[in-house]
């Protein structure tokens, strides 16, 4: 746990040596594409957003001077399986962004999806010395929160200060500087595969680039498409992407929960392929121009040119129905959708005050899809897109850009975490479990 405490701080101390040399670049490490943007950062601008811990602390304005896209390779459920396809591709997409920026990058913050995420919710409380919360008593009170145990393999990825409570008065943003005799605290913890992140962290490391932070593809998902009030009311996010389905719930601007379902884009590419009889670029090609979830009377007569090129006329001018196509793609919609209900239903989503759930993503662009998931998830769902961000090229404006364009903000304001504060080392956690979640149906 210190040695991940410690490596978790020394990445925070790279970014803000980045920050202050002017660039970095966000990595995008997902099963379909892997995306490079370069940051140029102005310097720090005045919030007046609510600040407080755990709260977007320390904003800076940024632009986007470079950015590239390249097909992924080597990577399989959002994990690296083939390290040289995989070192390769990232080289390819952080030279082509460097490129366009004209200038070369030493430090990158990646975000990855898949590695079996893990959500706790801890609770921890201490009695308040000198009657002001002091930062070493919020720095204490975190130390305080009991950890589960994790179980062998498994590292924190994210370990998010969500609530603070002093005396009887629940809803704090930030207790410092008040009154009280008290402190308690409620601490979000996402634990993901170690490996998973050892590998990323080996190959990064292969491209002779400096790590200087890491997130969460669903975190960043939602930072980028989740506005304002849905963070604060309560919303989940669904991120469909290549090789997983990502999910976070937000509340009062917080992340409160995480998992993600080992289904995605390339499951229904794979299905076409195998359904149709073609190769898998045919199938991408034939999904992303003609597919769709929902059939009507027009689709039966639509017919779609599959073509090949295996020499034999009568194979190569083959065609088949819309109809065909959807009734191979909806049965993998319905099968991610459900069990990324069955995961909110895990997660205890339906005792939020608002249930709003977002989708987004390179999946979430298939036509009908909305209609789908309303009839599957409920009744508030929307599409979302990612925020404007200055610089962005239009190719990088849309739906699979939701995590890219989400981790140019966590790099620009990331939110307080457990090692950004100076927590007392013999005070490491006494170990009892608190499962995820139970206390935000007690505390909100």
């Amino acid at each position: 746990m210190t040695d991940l405490y410690q490596s978790q701080r020394a990445m925070r101390n790279m970014r803000e040596a980045a920050m202050q040399r002017g660039v970095v670049a966000i990595l995008d490490v997902g099963t379909s594409k892997i995306a490079c943007l370069i940051l140029r950062f102005d310097g720090p601008e005045k919030s007046h957003d609510f600040d407080g811990v755990g709260s977007m602390a320390g904003q800076s304005s940024f632009r986007v001077i470079g950015a590239a896209t390249t097909r992924s390779r080597g990577v399989s459920f959002g994990e690296i399986d083939a390290m040289a396809e995989t070192e390769r591709a990232i080289r390819t997409a952080v030279q082509a962004a460097q490129k366009m920026a004209n200038l070369r990058v030493d430090h990158v913050i990646a975000c990855f999806s898949g590695a079996r995420p893990r959500s706790y919710g801890l609770a921890g409380s201490i009695d308040v010395q000198e009657r002001t919360v002091s930062e070493q008593d919020v720095a204490r009170v975190l130390a305080a929160c009991e950890v589960p145990e994790f179980g062998a393999g498994r590292e924190v990825l994210h370990a998010q200060p969500v609530n603070f409570a002093l005396d009887h008065r629940t809803g704090l943003g930030d207790p410092r500087g008040q009154i009280g005799n008290r402190l308690a605290a409620d601490m979000h913890v996402l634990t993901v595969d170690a490996n998973a992140i050892q590998n990323l962290i080996y190959c990064i490391k292969r491209c002779d680039l400096e790590l200087a932070g890491m997130a969460s593809s669903s975190y960043a998902s939602a930072i980028s498409a989740l506005v304002e009030d849905e963070q604060e009311l309560g919303a989940a996010c669904i991120d469909l992407g290549g090789g997983s389905t990502g999910l976070s719930i937000f509340m009062k601007k917080h992340m409160i929960y995480s998992d993600s379902v080992r289904l995605g884009g390339d499951h229904i590419t794979n299905d076409i392929s195998k359904g149709l009889q073609v190769p898998m670029a045919t199938a991408e090609r034939i999904k992303t121009l003609f597919g769709g979830v929902v059939a009507t009377g027009m689709d039966d007569r639509e017919k779609i040119e599959v073509g090949g090129d295996c020499g034999d006329w009568e194979k190569d001018r083959r065609t088949v129905s819309r109809a065909e196509l959807i009734g191979i793609m909806r049965p993998r919609v319905e099968e991610i959708l459900e069990e990324t209900r069955a995961r909110l239903e895990a997660a205890g989503f339906d005792h939020l005050p608002s249930q709003q759930i977002v989708l987004t993503g390179g999946g979430s662009q298939i036509p009908g899809l909305d209609g789908l998931a309303t009839r599957i998830l409920g009744q508030r769902v929307r599409m979302g897109r990612p925020l404007r961000v200055q610089g962005l090229p239009q190719s990088a404006t849309g739906a699979a850009f939701a995590s890219s364009v989400g981790l140019c903000l966590f790099a620009a304001n990331p939110q307080d975490e457990w090692w950004d504060f100076d927590i007392p080392t013999e005070r490491y956690p006494a170990r009892s479990v608190k499962r995820a979640v139970k206390w935000f149906k007690d505390n909100w």
